[in-house]
């Protein structure tokens, strides 16, 4: 566990200076070219919307763990359970006869939401190592319970016939996976919006406030214990939009996507980005999963050993993850250039 507080410690964001007044919620040129990066995917790698669309899914499930744990300082290892609960959810209804696209992912993120709000009052009791475990047993029930329930979840050998209506009753889901690549990125930057947006706020503050100094919150008014157990739940809605789309838009839900592997890996791939940042989820997702499926294609035995050494790599030079050594390069190059002058 000391080696996993180290790696968590190492994603955390150098803290800024106090500012008077709310963060500038201003578009910064860097942001507008970010989001046309996945726009010309669109265009220009055709061959790969397939892969594309599996890489904004999951950056969209690392934002859901960007919040708890990047603002929050809630630290999940079980965040795979409401990632699975809305595949499910999703997957089963469109299994059922209800394949519309927005009221699957809708219920998806419902049903998430309902069971981190119900965990979330066991979770916010802790700290980190208590955290921790609470997490890891409520995934591990959540992945026992699918795999007995066979029934209806389809066990081991997941849930197929999985069949969807066209999006908004135009959009067919093609072989292609335009589609899908473009309704993955539409939700993605919905609930960035959505989340750029509440980071910023008072209530983003606070939640900043908490993480930093959890004992001093409670001075100035603020309810920790509500504002954490609004945190995981909104938390818990977001990936289970995440988990929505994976089952749409491939029509097959997997036991694996309950399993713990799954939550290690977002962790991984929020201390590759860093935490507290957003860009950092989404940057720290893309990373990992490309280069999951180029080393993968080099080598399928051994390439988990050089995911290893990327991050150890980024854990001992680049403290804030990629993000974070990115900052740390121009703050020295601008002071560089600065005494030069």
């Amino acid at each position: 566990m000391n080696v996993l507080q180290q790696l968590m410690r190492a994603a955390q964001p150098t803290p800024a200076a106090p500012a008077h007044g709310l963060p500038d919620a201003r578009w910064s040129p860097f942001e507008l070219a970010f989001w046309c990066l996945p726009v010309a995917v669109l265009f220009l790698l055709p061959d790969y919307l397939v892969f594309g669309s599996q890489v904004l899914i999951v950056g969209l499930f690392a934002l859901s763990l960007d919040l708890v744990l990047g603002y929050a300082g809630i630290v999940s290892l079980g965040h795979a359970g409401f990632f699975g609960l809305g595949a499910y959810t999703a997957g089963l209804l469109a299994a059922h006869g209800w394949g519309e696209p927005l009221t699957g992912l809708a219920a998806g993120a419902v049903v998430a939401a309902l069971a981190g709000f119900c965990v979330s009052f066991l979770v916010v009791r802790g700290h980190d190592l208590t955290r921790l475990m609470v997490t890891l047993g409520i995934g591990l029930m959540l992945y026992e319970a699918a795999n007995k329930m066979a029934f209806l979840t389809g066990g081991v050998d997941g849930l197929s016939g999985v069949t969807m209506n066209r999006l908004l009753g135009v959009f067919e889901f093609d072989l292609q996976g335009r589609t899908a690549y473009v309704y993955s990125l539409a939700a993605l930057f919905l609930v960035f919006v959505f989340l750029r947006r509440l980071v910023r706020s008072p209530f983003g503050l606070s939640l900043r406030g908490i993480q930093q100094g959890p004992k001093r919150m409670p001075a100035i008014g603020a309810n920790v214990r509500m504002r954490l157990v609004a945190a995981f739940t909104l938390s818990a809605a977001i990936a289970g939009v995440a988990g929505g789309l994976l089952a749409q838009t491939t029509q097959f839900v997997g036991l694996d996507s309950l399993g713990f592997s799954r939550s290690a890996e977002l962790l991984i791939m929020l201390v590759l980005g860093g935490a507290g940042r957003l860009y950092g989820a989404l940057i720290g997702a893309a990373v990992f999963m490309v280069a999951q499926d180029v080393l993968a294609g080099m080598n399928p035995v051994y390439w988990q050993f050089w995911i290893g050494l990327l991050l150890m790599v980024i854990v001992l030079f680049a403290r804030g993850g990629i993000l974070g050594g990115l900052e740390a390069i121009v703050k020295a190059w601008r002071a560089h250039k600065g005494g030069a002058a």
